[in-house]
């Protein structure tokens, strides 16, 4: 069966890699705050976080509008007398005033619009006890869409820091924010007991100590009051999974860039021997080239000398030509004359002129 994809709709539990990270962490970071509570799960989808927090908690519902979410969930995840799922929508929820000690809702808000929003919000003050505690969750809008030029299509409405601050502050306007991102780091943790925990940022040049930067998501524990908040939580909280699936997941990129450099240095070796290849090619083809060319001077000048004594031998032959048709022509002449009248009339005499001068 090929893993379930996250759509930017609801997660999945069986998805896996950063977008698990953010979800889980979010209910194991939530734990801390409903030891022995009643709890509301509100937009708890396949109802995977609820049951982490039923866990600890003295009850915990979890509410949803998606009908086949929540038969899900209550085949799954649902525990008689401590997880239970009921259908409903966040912006009117069926249960009577002050029913629950705590409210979690992540990665909700951000799916309403800017008028549904305080209707939610409404809600959550009704059913919470007056010292109850909201924990909420959302997107940063300046990160999470702005700077990576990214529309989510399921995201109605998201906030700003100033916008949730502001939004949350009719109902409860003690907050204490926390940001979350996920990241890559080296862990050190004893054997033993031990106190505090450290953070730290450096490279080959420095070490100095880390100062969080703005997350991608706004997690904030919310109450009516400052005494409603609980004490100070820990300043940092870290999260992976059992299966360790994205060390694997970075690994096995690894091992991909590793393979990919491999190709690519042998695709490197062959482009390389491919250009001398052609390179000597070009070398031959321009000795040709210059071969070519010289031959080719070459036959034109033979040519011309060709020319030239082909010229002066038809010259001759025209002068040649001109002497014998010259004497054809005097041929010609005395044929005709000593065919004519005369010339027999005059041969006697002429006869007896050559036979006397050879007689003297």
């Amino acid at each position: 069966m090929a893993e379930p994809l996250f759509t930017g709709e609801r997660f999945l539990p069986g998805c896996t890699g950063e977008i698990a990270y953010e979800h889980w962490h979010r209910y194991a970071f939530a734990r801390q705050f409903v030891l022995g509570k009643r709890v509301l799960d509100a937009a708890c989808g396949e109802g995977y976080g609820a049951a982490l927090l039923g866990e600890v908690a003295a009850s915990v519902v979890g509410v949803d509008i998606d009908a086949d979410a929540i038969t899900q969930a209550s085949s799954r995840y649902a525990r008689p007398g401590r997880v239970s799922f009921v259908e409903g929508s966040c912006t009117s929820l069926e249960f009577p005033d002050a029913s629950f000690d705590l409210v979690v809702s992540f990665e909700t808000i951000e799916h309403l619009t800017s008028v549904d929003q305080p209707r939610m919000l409404d809600e959550f003050a009704r059913v919470l006890k007056r010292d109850g505690l909201l924990v909420v969750s959302s997107p940063n809008k300046r990160l999470y869409s702005d700077a990576r030029n990214y529309v989510n299509e399921f995201h109605l409405h998201e906030l700003y820091r100033a916008g949730l601050f502001e939004l949350l502050g009719k109902h409860f306007p003690a907050q204490r924010w926390h940001h979350q991102g996920v990241s890559s780091w080296s862990g050190i943790w004893a054997e033993g007991s031990g106190t505090g925990v450290e953070a730290w940022l450096g490279d080959a040049d420095r070490v100095e100590p880390y100062a969080p930067p703005e997350g991608m998501y706004f997690i904030v524990v919310a109450a009516r009051s400052e005494s409603a908040l609980p004490e100070s939580t820990a300043r940092g909280s870290l999260f992976t999974d059992a299966d360790q699936t994205e060390q694997k997941r970075n690994e096995a990129n690894a091992r991909e860039v590793l393979r990919l450099d491999a190709l690519l240095k042998e695709w490197d070796a062959t482009v390389r021997k491919q250009a001398a290849h052609i390179h000597h090619l070009e070398s031959l083809v321009a000795d040709t080239d210059r071969r070519l060319f010289e031959l080719n001077a070459v036959g034109e000048k033979q040519v011309a000398q060709l020319e030239a004594r082909v010229a002066e031998v038809l010259g001759k032959l025209a002068t040649e030509q001109k002497r014998l048709e010259a004497e054809l022509t005097a041929q010609q002449r005395i044929i005709a004359y000593r065919q004519s009248a005369r010339w027999w009339l005059q041969l006697p005499w002429l006869r007896m002129r050559l036979w006397f001068s050879r007689s003297r």
